[in-house]
């Protein structure tokens, strides 16, 4: 069963958001899980406005090629070159090392708590 991070909210599509400032923004490790092993991230580029619910990038693995939903509305402030230059870390840290941006948030969209996250993702706290 993955791991679902008991202090961050959580996008149906499976984006994370943290609670800094600006937010953070990353994939579910039942996401990560899912994909199997990640071999490409395609990250919106800083300055990019970025609207909740849309894409706005995408992740490949070795399975599939799934697009990034935006879980928040703004402005990228900053992207992790580490994931895009290693994207294993989506599969090794979702909540740590394999952030994807950040975002100076003007809304959010609709965002589950992580216990309603991982009851309807099969994912434990």
């Amino acid at each position: 069963m993955s791991k679902v991070n008991a202090g961050l909210r959580y996008s149906a599509e499976h984006e994370w958001v943290d609670g800094s400032s600006p937010v953070k923004v990353g994939i579910s490790a039942v996401a990560a899980d899912a994909l199997g092993d990640v071999v490409y991230v395609d990250l919106p580029e800083v300055g990019a406005v970025i609207t909740a619910g849309e894409t706005c990038g995408e992740v490949e693995s070795t399975k599939s090629v799934s697009d990034l939903y935006a879980p928040v509305s703004g402005e990228i402030v900053e992207i992790n070159q580490e994931a895009i230059d290693n994207p294993a870390l989506l599969n090794e840290d979702p909540y740590g090392a394999g952030w994807l941006f950040t975002v100076n948030t003007t809304s959010e969209g609709e965002l589950l708590s992580a216990e309603e996250y991982a009851e309807k993702n099969g994912g434990e706290l």
